[in-house]
Protein backbone atom coordinates (compact mmCIF):
# COMPACT_ATOMS: atom_id res chain seq x y z
CA UNK A 1 0.00 0.00 0.00
CA UNK A 2 1.60 3.33 -0.88
CA UNK A 3 0.55 6.84 0.64
CA UNK A 4 0.24 9.70 -2.84
CA UNK A 5 1.03 13.35 -1.17
CA UNK A 6 0.92 16.19 -3.34
CA UNK A 7 2.92 19.14 -2.85
CA UNK A 8 2.28 22.91 -3.10
CA UNK A 9 4.92 24.94 -3.15
CA UNK A 10 8.51 24.49 -4.02
CA UNK A 11 10.68 26.80 -2.15
CA UNK A 12 13.28 26.07 -0.02
CA UNK A 13 11.53 24.14 1.89
CA UNK A 14 9.15 22.02 -0.37
CA UNK A 15 12.91 20.99 -2.63
CA UNK A 16 13.63 19.90 0.50
CA UNK A 17 10.99 18.04 1.29
CA UNK A 18 10.59 16.76 -2.45
CA UNK A 19 14.61 15.05 -1.82
CA UNK A 20 14.13 14.01 1.58
CA UNK A 21 11.36 11.74 0.63
CA UNK A 22 13.32 10.19 -1.96
CA UNK A 23 16.69 9.66 -0.39
CA UNK A 24 14.57 8.84 3.01
CA UNK A 25 12.37 6.40 1.35
CA UNK A 26 13.63 3.30 3.04
CA UNK A 27 12.93 4.60 6.40
CA UNK A 28 10.07 6.52 5.79
CA UNK A 29 8.32 3.22 5.20
CA UNK A 30 10.14 1.30 7.88
CA UNK A 31 8.71 3.89 10.01
CA UNK A 32 5.44 4.26 9.16
CA UNK A 33 4.30 0.72 7.85
CA UNK A 34 3.65 1.87 3.93
CA UNK A 35 5.64 2.94 1.38
CA UNK A 36 4.77 6.90 1.00
CA UNK A 37 5.36 8.95 -3.11
CA UNK A 38 4.76 12.09 -3.91
CA UNK A 39 2.52 12.09 -7.33
CA UNK A 40 1.93 15.42 -7.94
CA UNK A 41 3.16 18.76 -7.47
CA UNK A 42 2.95 22.65 -7.93
CA UNK A 43 4.14 25.85 -7.50
CA UNK A 44 4.22 29.20 -9.48
CA UNK A 45 6.82 28.46 -11.65
CA UNK A 46 7.81 25.30 -13.39
CA UNK A 47 10.78 26.12 -15.06
CA UNK A 48 12.66 27.39 -12.08
CA UNK A 49 16.21 25.10 -11.47
CA UNK A 50 15.48 23.99 -7.61
CA UNK A 51 18.12 21.39 -8.06
CA UNK A 52 15.89 18.49 -8.36
CA UNK A 53 14.07 16.21 -11.37
CA UNK A 54 10.62 17.22 -11.60
CA UNK A 55 9.89 15.10 -14.28
CA UNK A 56 8.72 11.79 -12.00
CA UNK A 57 5.42 13.68 -10.73
CA UNK A 58 2.53 15.35 -12.54
CA UNK A 59 2.47 19.18 -12.48
CA UNK A 60 -0.20 21.48 -12.21
CA UNK A 61 -0.26 25.13 -12.70
CA UNK A 62 -2.98 25.34 -10.37
CA UNK A 63 -2.75 24.24 -6.79
CA UNK A 64 -6.48 23.81 -6.40
CA UNK A 65 -6.79 20.92 -9.34
CA UNK A 66 -4.14 19.01 -7.57
CA UNK A 67 -6.17 19.29 -4.47
CA UNK A 68 -8.30 17.87 -6.45
CA UNK A 69 -7.06 14.55 -7.44
CA UNK A 70 -8.38 11.24 -6.98
CA UNK A 71 -4.24 10.81 -7.43
CA UNK A 72 -3.34 12.60 -4.06
CA UNK A 73 -4.46 11.30 -0.56
CA UNK A 74 -2.77 13.72 1.66
CA UNK A 75 -1.88 17.59 0.56
CA UNK A 76 1.19 18.94 1.53
CA UNK A 77 1.32 23.31 1.81
CA UNK A 78 3.78 25.14 1.80
CA UNK A 79 2.52 28.18 0.01
CA UNK A 80 2.86 30.14 3.37
CA UNK A 81 0.71 33.48 3.62
CA UNK A 82 -2.31 34.07 6.02
CA UNK A 83 -4.42 33.84 3.95
CA UNK A 84 -5.53 33.95 0.03
CA UNK A 85 -4.54 30.66 -1.82
CA UNK A 86 -2.72 29.13 1.01
CA UNK A 87 -6.18 29.16 2.84
CA UNK A 88 -8.13 28.20 0.34
CA UNK A 89 -5.77 24.85 -0.36
CA UNK A 90 -6.18 24.33 2.68
CA UNK A 91 -9.98 24.80 3.53
CA UNK A 92 -10.37 22.45 -0.06
CA UNK A 93 -8.53 19.70 1.19
CA UNK A 94 -9.56 18.80 4.47
CA UNK A 95 -13.19 19.17 3.30
CA UNK A 96 -12.38 16.82 0.39
CA UNK A 97 -11.23 14.62 3.34
CA UNK A 98 -8.06 14.85 2.31
CA UNK A 99 -4.75 14.79 5.12
CA UNK A 100 -3.18 18.30 5.60
CA UNK A 101 0.25 19.45 6.70
CA UNK A 102 1.63 22.24 6.06
CA UNK A 103 4.32 24.87 7.88
CA UNK A 104 2.47 28.07 7.59
CA UNK A 105 2.37 29.81 10.96
CA UNK A 106 -0.09 32.77 9.74
CA UNK A 107 -2.69 30.67 8.51
CA UNK A 108 -2.48 28.74 12.08
CA UNK A 109 -2.44 31.62 13.89
CA UNK A 110 -5.23 33.04 12.40
CA UNK A 111 -7.50 30.29 11.21
CA UNK A 112 -6.32 27.45 12.78
CA UNK A 113 -9.24 26.82 14.90
CA UNK A 114 -11.68 26.64 12.06
CA UNK A 115 -9.28 24.41 10.46
CA UNK A 116 -9.40 22.03 13.19
CA UNK A 117 -13.04 21.84 13.20
CA UNK A 118 -12.82 21.48 9.69
CA UNK A 119 -11.00 18.44 9.79
CA UNK A 120 -12.56 16.56 12.59
CA UNK A 121 -15.65 17.03 10.58
CA UNK A 122 -14.41 15.35 7.89
CA UNK A 123 -12.18 12.68 9.96
CA UNK A 124 -8.50 13.75 8.57
CA UNK A 125 -5.65 14.88 10.00
CA UNK A 126 -4.44 18.61 10.33
CA UNK A 127 -1.07 18.70 11.29
CA UNK A 128 1.35 21.79 11.25
CA UNK A 129 4.26 20.97 13.39
CA UNK A 130 7.00 22.81 10.68
CA UNK A 131 4.83 26.10 11.57
CA UNK A 132 6.85 26.87 14.89
CA UNK A 133 10.38 26.21 15.91
CA UNK A 134 11.24 24.11 12.52
CA UNK A 135 13.52 21.24 13.81
CA UNK A 136 12.12 20.99 17.57
CA UNK A 137 9.39 19.07 17.59
CA UNK A 138 8.03 21.15 20.11
CA UNK A 139 4.41 20.78 19.17
CA UNK A 140 4.48 16.41 19.10
CA UNK A 141 6.25 17.14 22.96
CA UNK A 142 3.35 19.32 23.92
CA UNK A 143 0.76 17.32 22.42
CA UNK A 144 2.18 14.01 23.74
CA UNK A 145 4.97 13.53 25.50
CA UNK A 146 3.72 16.27 28.08
CA UNK A 147 0.37 15.29 27.87
CA UNK A 148 -0.47 14.40 30.89
CA UNK A 149 1.22 18.20 32.80
CA UNK A 150 -0.25 21.13 33.55
CA UNK A 151 1.59 23.58 31.65
CA UNK A 152 1.80 26.94 33.00
CA UNK A 153 4.58 28.57 31.18
CA UNK A 154 5.92 28.40 28.12
CA UNK A 155 8.62 30.79 26.64
CA UNK A 156 11.08 30.60 24.06
CA UNK A 157 13.69 32.21 21.46
CA UNK A 158 11.53 31.92 18.64
CA UNK A 159 12.72 33.79 15.76
CA UNK A 160 16.53 32.65 14.36
CA UNK A 161 17.19 36.16 12.47
CA UNK A 162 16.39 38.24 15.62
CA UNK A 163 18.86 35.79 18.03
CA UNK A 164 21.38 35.82 15.46
CA UNK A 165 21.41 39.79 15.45
CA UNK A 166 21.39 40.65 19.18
CA UNK A 167 24.05 37.50 19.65
CA UNK A 168 26.24 39.26 17.08
CA UNK A 169 25.96 42.87 18.85
CA UNK A 170 26.66 41.07 21.97
CA UNK A 171 29.75 39.46 20.70
CA UNK A 172 31.25 42.06 18.46
CA UNK A 173 29.99 45.32 19.87
CA UNK A 174 28.63 46.20 16.13
CA UNK A 175 25.32 48.44 15.73
CA UNK A 176 22.19 46.68 14.84
CA UNK A 177 22.17 48.36 11.27
CA UNK A 178 25.34 46.69 10.90
CA UNK A 179 24.53 43.11 11.96
CA UNK A 180 20.90 43.55 10.42
CA UNK A 181 22.86 44.29 6.67
CA UNK A 182 25.06 41.49 7.08
CA UNK A 183 22.10 38.97 8.80
CA UNK A 184 20.47 39.92 5.06
CA UNK A 185 23.54 39.40 2.91
CA UNK A 186 24.37 36.01 4.66
CA UNK A 187 20.26 35.36 3.86
CA UNK A 188 19.32 34.95 7.42
CA UNK A 189 16.93 38.41 6.85
CA UNK A 190 14.58 39.40 3.86
CA UNK A 191 15.16 42.49 2.40
CA UNK A 192 11.79 43.80 3.96
CA UNK A 193 12.62 42.40 7.80
CA UNK A 194 9.92 44.03 9.75
CA UNK A 195 8.00 40.71 9.98
CA UNK A 196 11.08 39.24 11.88
CA UNK A 197 12.89 41.92 13.95
CA UNK A 198 9.34 43.40 14.79
CA UNK A 199 8.26 40.60 16.26
CA UNK A 200 5.50 39.49 14.60
CA UNK A 201 6.67 36.33 13.20
CA UNK A 202 7.48 35.14 16.88
CA UNK A 203 4.08 36.10 17.58
CA UNK A 204 2.57 34.29 15.63
CA UNK A 205 4.28 30.95 16.87
CA UNK A 206 3.80 31.72 20.65
CA UNK A 207 0.00 31.72 19.96
CA UNK A 208 0.07 28.62 18.27
CA UNK A 209 2.18 27.54 21.64
CA UNK A 210 -0.29 29.05 23.91
CA UNK A 211 -3.11 27.30 22.31
CA UNK A 212 -1.74 23.96 22.62
CA UNK A 213 0.03 24.49 26.15
CA UNK A 214 -3.26 25.64 27.16
CA UNK A 215 -6.16 23.70 25.60
CA UNK A 216 -7.41 26.90 23.51
CA UNK A 217 -7.75 28.59 20.35
CA UNK A 218 -4.90 30.56 18.98
CA UNK A 219 -5.48 34.06 19.43
CA UNK A 220 -2.45 36.16 18.13
CA UNK A 221 -4.37 38.88 18.15
CA UNK A 222 -3.68 39.45 21.90
CA UNK A 223 -0.25 38.77 21.89
CA UNK A 224 1.66 41.99 23.30
CA UNK A 225 4.12 42.19 20.14
CA UNK A 226 7.73 44.42 19.62
CA UNK A 227 10.96 43.46 18.25
CA UNK A 228 14.44 44.58 18.26
CA UNK A 229 14.70 47.58 16.60
CA UNK A 230 15.21 49.89 19.78
CA UNK A 231 17.99 47.77 21.35
CA UNK A 232 21.61 49.48 20.53
CA UNK A 233 24.81 48.92 21.49
CA UNK A 234 24.43 51.25 24.52
CA UNK A 235 22.26 48.52 25.92
CA UNK A 236 24.11 45.64 25.24
CA UNK A 237 27.12 47.69 26.70
CA UNK A 238 24.82 47.99 29.73
CA UNK A 239 23.37 44.60 29.81
CA UNK A 240 26.95 43.03 29.88
CA UNK A 241 27.38 45.16 32.89
CA UNK A 242 24.70 44.37 34.68
CA UNK A 243 25.13 40.51 34.41
CA UNK A 244 22.87 39.71 31.77
CA UNK A 245 22.02 38.95 27.71
CA UNK A 246 19.77 40.52 25.99
CA UNK A 247 17.11 37.95 23.60
CA UNK A 248 13.59 38.46 22.02
CA UNK A 249 11.49 36.33 23.92
CA UNK A 250 7.98 35.07 23.68
CA UNK A 251 6.36 33.68 26.98
CA UNK A 252 2.68 32.77 27.38
CA UNK A 253 1.32 32.07 31.20
CA UNK A 254 -1.48 31.30 32.71
CA UNK A 255 -2.73 33.63 35.16
CA UNK A 256 -5.79 33.67 37.56
CA UNK A 257 -7.44 36.27 35.02
CA UNK A 258 -6.24 34.10 31.88
CA UNK A 259 -3.56 34.28 29.46
CA UNK A 260 -1.29 36.71 28.88
CA UNK A 261 1.23 36.77 25.99
CA UNK A 262 3.89 38.62 25.30
CA UNK A 263 7.38 38.95 22.72
CA UNK A 264 9.89 41.79 23.18
CA UNK A 265 13.52 42.00 23.57
CA UNK A 266 14.62 41.24 27.20
CA UNK A 267 17.31 41.42 29.35
CA UNK A 268 17.76 37.73 30.91
CA UNK A 269 20.51 36.57 33.33
CA UNK A 270 23.06 34.56 32.08
CA UNK A 271 22.33 31.96 34.10
CA UNK A 272 19.08 31.54 32.45
CA UNK A 273 18.17 28.39 30.11
CA UNK A 274 17.31 31.00 27.41
CA UNK A 275 20.43 33.46 27.51
CA UNK A 276 22.89 30.69 26.74
CA UNK A 277 21.07 30.29 23.03
CA UNK A 278 23.09 31.18 20.56
CA UNK A 279 22.99 32.61 17.12
CA UNK A 280 19.98 31.30 14.68
CA UNK A 281 19.06 28.51 16.89
CA UNK A 282 15.31 28.57 18.76
CA UNK A 283 14.71 26.97 22.27
CA UNK A 284 11.50 26.77 23.59
CA UNK A 285 11.52 26.44 27.72
CA UNK A 286 8.15 24.56 29.11
CA UNK A 287 7.08 24.60 32.66
CA UNK A 288 4.23 22.39 34.05
CA UNK A 289 3.35 20.19 36.73
CA UNK A 290 4.73 17.34 37.38
CA UNK A 291 7.45 17.54 35.05
CA UNK A 292 9.46 21.04 36.12
CA UNK A 293 11.23 22.90 33.21
CA UNK A 294 12.12 20.94 30.27
CA UNK A 295 14.30 22.77 27.79
CA UNK A 296 14.33 22.24 23.56
CA UNK A 297 17.03 23.48 21.64
CA UNK A 298 17.47 22.78 18.05
CA UNK A 299 17.57 24.81 14.26
CA UNK A 300 14.39 26.91 14.01
CA UNK A 301 14.28 27.38 10.38
CA UNK A 302 15.83 27.07 6.79
CA UNK A 303 15.09 24.30 4.29
CA UNK A 304 16.36 20.86 6.70
CA UNK A 305 14.78 22.17 9.77
CA UNK A 306 11.44 22.31 8.48
CA UNK A 307 11.61 19.52 5.94
CA UNK A 308 12.82 17.88 9.18
CA UNK A 309 8.96 18.59 10.71
CA UNK A 310 7.18 18.10 8.01
CA UNK A 311 8.96 15.04 7.55
CA UNK A 312 7.59 13.81 11.16
CA UNK A 313 4.07 15.15 9.77
CA UNK A 314 3.76 12.87 6.98
CA UNK A 315 5.54 9.66 8.73
CA UNK A 316 3.19 10.12 11.30
CA UNK A 317 -0.13 10.10 9.09
CA UNK A 318 1.19 7.12 7.17
CA UNK A 319 1.53 5.55 10.42
CA UNK A 320 -1.57 6.21 11.40
CA UNK A 321 -0.64 8.07 14.18
CA UNK A 322 -2.37 11.57 12.72
CA UNK A 323 -2.92 12.98 16.30
CA UNK A 324 -5.52 16.03 16.26
CA UNK A 325 -3.91 19.66 15.30
CA UNK A 326 -3.56 20.78 18.79
CA UNK A 327 -3.89 17.75 20.73
CA UNK A 328 -7.83 17.82 21.72
CA UNK A 329 -11.17 17.81 20.20
CA UNK A 330 -11.79 21.17 17.90
CA UNK A 331 -14.54 21.25 20.51
CA UNK A 332 -13.01 21.53 23.46
CA UNK A 333 -10.67 24.57 22.22
CA UNK A 334 -11.96 27.01 24.54
CA UNK A 335 -11.70 30.97 23.74
CA UNK A 336 -9.08 31.70 26.62
CA UNK A 337 -9.85 35.24 28.48
CA UNK A 338 -6.84 37.54 27.95
CA UNK A 339 -5.23 39.15 31.05
CA UNK A 340 -3.52 41.99 29.69
CA UNK A 341 0.23 42.88 29.77
CA UNK A 342 -0.33 45.76 31.63
CA UNK A 343 -0.78 43.24 34.65
CA UNK A 344 2.68 41.61 34.67
CA UNK A 345 4.35 42.21 37.88
CA UNK A 346 7.90 41.85 37.59
CA UNK A 347 11.10 44.00 36.84
CA UNK A 348 12.54 46.31 34.43
CA UNK A 349 16.05 47.86 32.86
CA UNK A 350 15.25 51.42 31.93
CA UNK A 351 17.80 53.29 30.03
CA UNK A 352 16.99 57.57 29.47
CA UNK A 353 19.50 59.49 28.23
CA UNK A 354 19.46 62.90 29.77
CA UNK A 355 21.11 66.30 29.79
CA UNK A 356 24.13 66.16 32.61
CA UNK A 357 22.93 68.75 34.56
CA UNK A 358 22.89 68.91 38.73
CA UNK A 359 19.40 68.12 40.55
CA UNK A 360 18.31 65.40 37.26
CA UNK A 361 19.11 61.96 39.05
CA UNK A 362 17.24 63.45 41.96
CA UNK A 363 14.45 64.25 39.41
CA UNK A 364 14.00 61.01 38.07
CA UNK A 365 14.08 59.18 41.41
CA UNK A 366 11.14 61.59 42.25
CA UNK A 367 9.20 59.88 39.47
CA UNK A 368 9.45 56.46 40.82
CA UNK A 369 9.04 57.58 44.29
CA UNK A 370 5.83 59.13 43.83
CA UNK A 371 4.93 55.68 41.34
CA UNK A 372 5.75 53.48 44.39
CA UNK A 373 8.33 51.67 42.57
CA UNK A 374 11.74 50.77 43.89
CA UNK A 375 14.99 51.34 42.17
CA UNK A 376 17.52 48.31 42.74
CA UNK A 377 20.46 49.55 40.46
CA UNK A 378 21.74 52.60 39.26
CA UNK A 379 24.43 53.30 36.24
CA UNK A 380 25.84 56.67 35.10
CA UNK A 381 29.80 56.56 33.48
CA UNK A 382 31.63 59.72 32.84
CA UNK A 383 30.33 63.12 32.39
CA UNK A 384 29.35 65.18 29.63
CA UNK A 385 27.83 68.66 31.04
CA UNK A 386 24.66 70.33 29.52
CA UNK A 387 25.35 66.93 26.70
CA UNK A 388 23.06 63.77 26.72
CA UNK A 389 24.48 60.80 29.13
CA UNK A 390 22.94 57.45 29.89
CA UNK A 391 21.44 56.58 32.78
CA UNK A 392 20.34 53.04 33.51
CA UNK A 393 18.31 51.96 36.16
CA UNK A 394 17.24 48.38 36.72
CA UNK A 395 14.03 47.85 39.33
CA UNK A 396 12.80 45.94 41.90
CA UNK A 397 9.48 43.82 41.36
CA UNK A 398 6.57 46.24 39.96
CA UNK A 399 3.73 45.85 37.85
CA UNK A 400 3.87 46.75 34.54
CA UNK A 401 1.34 49.68 33.79
CA UNK A 402 2.85 51.53 36.69
CA UNK A 403 6.36 50.92 34.90
CA UNK A 404 4.49 52.54 31.94
CA UNK A 405 3.27 55.77 33.90
CA UNK A 406 6.82 56.02 35.15
CA UNK A 407 8.48 55.90 31.91
CA UNK A 408 5.36 58.35 30.64
CA UNK A 409 6.35 61.06 33.09
CA UNK A 410 10.28 60.40 32.38
CA UNK A 411 9.52 61.12 28.87
CA UNK A 412 8.27 64.75 30.19
CA UNK A 413 11.22 65.91 31.78
CA UNK A 414 12.77 68.63 30.26
CA UNK A 415 16.07 67.24 30.96
CA UNK A 416 15.17 63.85 28.97
CA UNK A 417 16.90 64.09 25.35
CA UNK A 418 15.16 61.16 24.07
CA UNK A 419 11.82 58.70 24.73
CA UNK A 420 13.50 56.24 27.29
CA UNK A 421 14.45 52.64 26.74
CA UNK A 422 12.20 49.77 28.43
CA UNK A 423 12.73 46.46 28.70
CA UNK A 424 11.31 43.78 30.68
CA UNK A 425 13.51 41.70 32.81
CA UNK A 426 12.52 37.44 32.76
CA UNK A 427 14.02 35.46 34.92
CA UNK A 428 13.09 31.79 35.60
Amino acid sequence: MTMRLGVIGLGVVGSETLRTLKDHADIIEARSGQAVQVTEVSARDKLKDRGINLRDYVWRDDPLSLVASDDVDVVVELVGGEGGVALQIAEAALAAGKHLVTANKAMISRHGATLASLAENHNVTLAFEAAVAGGIPVLKALKEGLAGNRINRVSGILNGTCNYIVTEMFETGRSFADVLKEAQEMGYAEADPAFDIDGVDAAQKLSILAAIAFGGTPHFESVDTSGIRHVSDLDIRFAKELGYQIRLIGVAEKTPEGLMQRVSACMTPKSHPLARVDGVTNAVLIEGLPVGQSLLVGPGAGGGATASAVMGDIVDIAGGRGARGFGGAASTLKELSVTPVSARSGSYYIRVMVIDRPGVIAAMADVFGRNGVSIESLLQHGRQPEEAVPVVMTTHDTNEGTIRNVVTELSALATVAEPPILMRIESI
